[in-house]
């Protein structure tokens, strides 16, 4: 963390249309230890709910070193989570980029623990406990702040069946070993990932003529490896407890995955249609409170 202690972080949330699973994520991130950060509602073409969702929190108490939330929106035209992406990084101003999902709920000290992983020449990969359909529903049902409990009552959830896993809620200490020599693509989910600004621009972002689910967030880490940004492990660290959702369609998914298949064959590190060519829309950005 030496030198990072005073530098910005820009967490980039994803969602579309689940104003309950959003409305934990914030107020988790409003009870953030970190002392300097910003939140962006990277919104994929969400209804009115959420809108009303976020107004909520435009008086809300701030314990935390929240600088600014604010809610980049874009049309619905399909799932893409990667313009969406790209709108949330040009609404953003730090110079290092969290991006997480709107129904993945952080711990207190998920943004201060991803600044102490923090490290130039690596991505920073996260992982999540996914939570089951009867849990997930009782939390969302009784606005449970799920993100202030400690490892007894996750152990107790994980005998229950409520949970998948543990014992990545313990705490690994950041040292070499959390270098990967190899970025395996396939292993890396955008729900929970640390990329530098200069990094992801120097890769023009998200792929945007990736649409429909599947891959996009394989495509952005294949092109940062061969632009020579390693892979960071941010498990027993970075958890996140992944609210319980129908799986999107697949539809795209085998197409998705060719396209990315065929990339691995060439030298290309930055996106067809990217975050050079996304239009800014400031029209689109509303400053919920900061």
């Amino acid at each position: 963390m030496q030198g990072y202690q005073h530098m910005l972080i820009s967490v980039i949330v994803t969602t579309y249309n689940r104003p309950d699973a959003l409305a934990a994520v914030v107020r988790a991130l409003l009870d953030q230890t970190d002392p300097n950060f910003e939140v962006i509602i990277a919104d994929d073409g969400s209804g009115q709910p959420t809108r009303d969702a976020l107004a909520a929190f435009r008086n809300a108490p701030r314990t935390s070193g929240m600088k600014r939330l604010v809610h980049a929106w874009q049309p619905d035209d399909g799932f893409r989570a990667s313009a969406a992406r790209n709108l949330g990084v040009h609404a953003s101003k730090g110079e290092y980029l969290v991006f997480l999902d709107g129904d993945c709920v952080p711990r207190p000290d998920f943004i201060a623990r991803h600044r102490l992983l923090a490290e130039q020449g690596f991505m920073v990969s996260g992982s999540r406990v996914l939570m089951s359909e009867p849990f997930t529903k009782d939390v969302l049902a009784a606005n449970a702040p799920i993100h202030k409990q400690g490892l007894a009552y996750w152990l107790r959830q994980r005998l229950a069946g409520n949970t998948n896993k543990v014992v990545p809620l313990l705490y690994f200490p950041n040292t070499g070993m959390r270098h990967y020599r190899a970025v395996k693509w396939n292993r890396i989910k955008s729900c929970n990932l640390a990329i530098w600004r200069k990094d992801y621009e120097a890769v023009d972002g998200f792929d945007e003529s990736f649409v429909g689910w599947g891959h996009e967030d394989a495509d952005v880490v294949l092109r940062l490896a061969r632009l020579g940004i390693r892979r960071k492990g941010g498990a027993f660290s970075t958890e996140v407890f992944h609210l319980w959702h129908r799986e999107n369609t697949r539809a795209t998914e085998s197409q998705n995955r060719k396209r990315v298949e065929d990339r691995m064959k060439t030298g290309v590190t930055r996106a067809d249609t990217g975050l050079s060519a996304h239009p800014k829309a400031e029209d689109r950005v509303d400053v919920i409170c900061g």
